[in-house]
């Protein structure tokens, strides 16, 4: 139990390489969430796997909190199919198709307080420009393990920090 609660709080925190820039820009996050399911079976082993910190059976998102002296929400920015939890879909996923997908754009209160990590700060001054700019050349013909939620957040992280790699780098350091 003392283990596990150690991990879960190392995994607040996480140290940007040296290429990342310091100060000035927006923050910048990678979360995870548990994949969505059809209800009933497929629903329980998702929540299964996750619950066992399976990172492949997790979704990847960005988070930016503007630096703004006004208290503001997070923008949450990520690529996911366009009716994640259709059976069509998940067939499709499964046999390894393309299924279209979607980059979505909502807003939170607050930084989650677990499976999220601070990566740095944007390199510009406005990393919600920067994001909207980016996404608006992002192909959205979503294929597991081709073209999916990991794809789109290591090249958003890049665009925004300079980080490269960030979720293979997150998913060496934190799993279990």
């Amino acid at each position: 139990v003392v283990n596990k609660q150690r991990k879960e709080m190392a995994s607040q925190f996480f140290i940007p390489s040296a290429n990342v820039t310091s100060g000035g820009g927006d923050a910048v996050y990678v979360a995870t969430v548990p994949l969505r399911a059809t209800g009933g079976p497929p629903q329980l082993i998702m929540s299964m796997a996750y619950s066992l910190n399976i990172w492949n059976l997790q979704h990847f998102m960005v988070l930016i909190k503007p630096s703004s002296s006004i208290p503001q929400e997070v923008i949450v920015f990520d690529f996911q199919p366009v009716n994640p939890e259709s059976a069509e879909a998940a067939v499709s996923i499964i046999s390894g198709k393309s299924v279209p997908g979607v980059v979505m754009q909502r807003k939170l209160k607050n930084i989650p307080k677990q499976r999220c990590w601070m990566v740095g700060s944007s390199k510009g001054e406005n990393a919600m420009e920067m994001a909207i700019e980016f996404n608006s050349s992002w192909e959205t013909d979503l294929r597991v393990g081709f073209h999916d939620c990991r794809h789109y957040t290591n090249e958003l992280v890049q665009h925004l920090t300079g980080e490269i790699q960030i979720v293979e780098r997150l998913t060496r350091s934190y799993s279990i």
